[in-house]
């Protein structure tokens, strides 16, 4: 199977890539370039990709040019402006990444004849949040206050409607939460932030320390997409309608930013203590939760890591990367261990 990734660059692109790669699939990206020090650049990533091209999602061109280069099988879009914060400071390039580039992609998709699948990927954040303990079903309305969170509701309305309005193939949505693992380095994101800190021998600064997050290691929640885009191309579930998909972890992953600090410490070696809030605080959800029901009954997916184990996971890459074993090796291995607890259906 041939894949375009778009994002491929980033955090759960580089680790997507890996995974389809090791499978044996070719995998061709499109993105913008990696961040100095990301996983995609410190595992020699792009020299996997049978095409690996450097555009800007927002140029319409680029996109074009790429797909019709490519002619993948499946396409998964990932490539986004992810960080709340990063969206108050830039609004304007947030809505022009999210909104337009998905718009920019959807019109490629439809000119090429090869695809049999498409992912468009959102998130948690698109839902109104009304600070719910049950979790949001695919059905519930859609908001956002934030501009982040607003420019992916709009991205994943409009994928809706563009696959109702004007065919194309089959097309779905994905909408996952907060995603840890090893070689994350964005700014503004709890575990690299931690990491950090526990490295210097600091105490952490918090932004929101009792907001609740569904937390869930990478691999679960790519798990989802990949699970999603076979069930497109086998005919599995309709993708006619450009139908949302959630990939939320168990409840037993829902933790305070606090107590995932807290954890993090102590399993690093230190006290397990954190130094108060720090840093912007911006408008963000206090709660967000998931009810992947729809993905467990149609997909047969269902997440395969506790949060004690996708942390100690999480925490173990970036330990063995500092000192300084193979990041590729390293990402590999999990993906190895991973693939092991999902072909015997036991959890861990």
């Amino acid at each position: 199977m041939r894949y375009l990734i778009t994002g491929h660059t980033g955090f759960k692109g580089a680790w997507l890539t890996l995974w389809l790669t090791s499978q044996g699939h070719e995998v061709c990206g499109l993105a913008l370039d990696p961040e100095p020090g990301s996983l995609f650049e410190t595992a020699d990533i792009g020299e996997l990709c049978a095409m690996d091209v450097r555009g800007d999602i927002r140029d319409a061109s680029i996109v074009a040019t790429s797909l019709k280069d490519a002619s993948p099988d499946v396409v998964l879009h990932l490539a986004a402006q992810p960080l709340v914060p990063e969206s108050y400071r830039r609004p304007r390039w947030t809505m022009e990444t999210n909104v337009m580039g998905t718009l920019n992609l959807l019109e490629a998709v439809g000119g090429q004849a090869s695809i049999q699948a498409l992912v468009v990927v959102t998130t948690d954040k698109v839902y109104r949040n009304v600070s719910q303990r049950e979790g949001y079903t695919e059905s519930d309305a859609l908001g956002g206050n934030d501009p982040y969170s607003a420019s992916k509701a709009m991205a994943d309305i409009l994928t809706h409607s563009w696959a109702t309005s004007f065919g194309g193939p089959p097309t779905a949505i994905a909408r996952a939460g907060n995603v840890i693992g090893g070689g994350d380095i964005s700014q503004d994101r709890l575990i690299p932030d931690l990491v950090k800190s526990l490295r210097k021998d600091e105490a952490p600064r918090l932004r929101y320390p009792d907001a609740v997050r569904p937390w869930q290691h990478v691999l679960d929640c790519l798990g989802g997409y990949i699970a999603l885009a076979d069930a497109l191309v086998t005919g599995t579930v309709d993708g006619a309608a450009g139908d949302a998909w959630n990939f939320g972890p168990d409840v037993d992953s829902f933790v305070t930013v606090g107590e995932v600090a807290s954890r993090a410490s102590r399993y690093w070696g230190a006290s397990g203590s954190w130094g108060g809030v720090g840093g912007e605080v911006l408008h963000e959800a206090g709660l967000l939760a998931l009810d992947s029901t729809k993905a467990q009954l149609t997909l047969g997916w269902h997440n395969k890591l506790s949060f004690d184990n996708a942390l100690a996971w999480t925490l173990d890459w970036y330990k063995a990367f500092h000192t300084g074993a193979s990041a590729r090796e390293l990402t590999r291995q999990q993906i190895s261990d991973f693939s092991r607890f999902a072909s015997s259906g036991v959890s861990t």
